[in-house]
């Protein structure tokens, strides 16, 4: 897939982003240790007619490490009207769902449809759980890019078994269960991923901003908003899915009974795919519907 790579300038921040493809834009923010080459989930988006604007978020690749949400949340808006682009579908992951909540309520006048995708919508790790401490150390600007690389290197040498090691991070299931939900492709997308994976100083930013709770900013989303979530999912739980639901006044859920958090890969990629298709498709008809019946 062909990918431009911007770098936008506002005052003293920068933002990086990227483009791909032509067509109806959707705003996507990527998930931690991830950046504007992300990758999972694109292809099908691609070939349906979308295009992909992908900011790396505060901290991570080139962007400035901008620990105001709201902050942040105006430059993405500026991005929008560099690019010219008025409406957008807004699609947030994981550990950007927080950014996808705060713009979307901040900005409902750019917002066709939310998604949010195994996303945290609420407080997330404790500063006093372990895997807070250990992200921490692992994850911090001095010590990350060895970390990634130390993970590159052994998941090329032995994919299979850096998989099954990894697996109980993304899921709740046993691996006898998370075989029988993958598929040959699995195993190599993993692979990519920890590839092109990095946290510069952006995800010591999620793990504070995690910390918040968007009750508020739920409550204030006005668009039609998917939540996907799977119900294997052990990075985020599925609670995460249920907050929203419960807060979100024009919601809807879809949870599948794939491996794990990463809903992107294994045999329920494409139940996920036609699943947000089918939902972007209706609410770009029903956009285009009220615009026709108000001129």
């Amino acid at each position: 897939m062909h990918r431009e790579i911007g770098l936008f300038n506002s005052g003293a921040t920068n933002l990086e982003y990227s483009v791909i493809g032509k067509g109806v834009p959707i705003l996507l923010f990527h998930g931690g240790h991830s950046s504007c080459h992300e990758e999972f989930g694109y292809q099908r988006l691609l070939t349906s007619g979308y295009s992909i604007i992908t900011p790396s978020r505060a901290g991570y690749g080139q962007t400035s490490p901008i620990t105001d949400l709201g902050v942040s949340c105006h430059i993405y808006r500026s991005l929008l009207d560099h690019l010219t682009i008025e409406k957008v579908h807004v699609i947030a992951v994981s550990a950007g769902g927080p950014t996808g909540i705060a713009f979307s309520s901040m900005f409902p006048d750019r917002v066709v449809s939310f998604t949010l995708q195994c996303a945290v919508t609420k407080p997330w790790h404790a500063p006093e759980d372990k895997e807070y401490k250990l992200a921490k150390r692992i994850f911090k600007p001095e010590t990350e890019k060895r970390t990634w690389k130390i993970l590159a290197a052994m998941n090329n040498l032995m994919p299979k078994l850096t998989f099954r090691m990894m697996a109980s991070s993304f899921s709740k299931l046993p691996y006898s269960e998370v075989r029988k939900r993958l598929d040959y492709h699995s195993t190599e997308a993993f692979r990519k991923m920890n590839n092109r994976q990095r946290s510069y100083s952006g995800f010591l930013i999620d793990l504070e901003q995690t910390q918040r709770d968007y009750s508020k900013e739920l409550a204030a989303i006005q668009t039609p908003t998917l939540i996907m979530h799977s119900q294997n999912d052990s990075a985020v739980p599925l609670s995460h899915l249920e907050n929203a639901k419960a807060l979100i006044p024009l919601s809807e859920v879809f949870i599948l009974d794939s491996w794990g958090h990463l809903i992107w890969i294994g045999k329920h990629a494409a139940e996920y795919d036609n699943a947000l298709i089918s939902f972007l498709s209706r609410q770009q008809n029903n956009m285009t519907l009220s615009t026709n019946e108000e001129r």
